[in-house]
């Protein structure tokens, strides 16, 4: 990790234990008025102080505990639905379109009734309907 990057630029090629005695400030991103605000709000006046903060430390241990959280039944069946309406939205099956013209699948996949899922389901049924009896018509002649 390049230091420079985290630290103020006058704290640059100061040791680590200088800089764990160093005030906040001498963090990027901290200002000398966050460093008297951190002082005034939680006695902090350096940054180890700031390390051990309680509450730094019980975000950190939250934060990563939270990366290892497994989802539980409710969430995984959620995010299952939720993967599986946008499939229906946007199917990975659909043709690419060649010309500039709409593609779109004409038989709806089996996993779920498009007349209940879709709010222009209906209409969308008839027009399909309409056109596959209208293809046949002119497919016989």
């Amino acid at each position: 990790m390049n230091l420079d990057s985290v630290i103020d630029q006058a704290y640059s090629g100061q040791s680590l234990r200088a800089l764990a005695d160093a005030p906040p400030s001498a963090l990027r991103g901290v200002s000398a008025k966050d460093a008297k605000v951190l002082a005034q709000a939680f006695n902090v006046h350096t940054v180890r102080e700031l390390a051990q903060l309680q509450c730094v430390q019980w975000a950190r241990a939250i934060t990563t505990l939270a990366e290892q959280e497994q989802l539980s039944p409710q969430e995984q069946a959620k995010e299952s639905l939720l993967d599986d309406a946008v499939e229906m939205t946007f199917p990975a099956s659909d043709p690419i379109s060649v010309e500039a013209g709409v593609t779109r699948i004409e038989v709806a996949p089996e996993m779920v009734d498009a007349q209940d899922d879709h709010q222009h389901a209906g209409k969308i049924g008839v027009a399909t309907e309409a056109g596959v009896r209208g293809g046949k018509a002119q497919a016989r002649h």
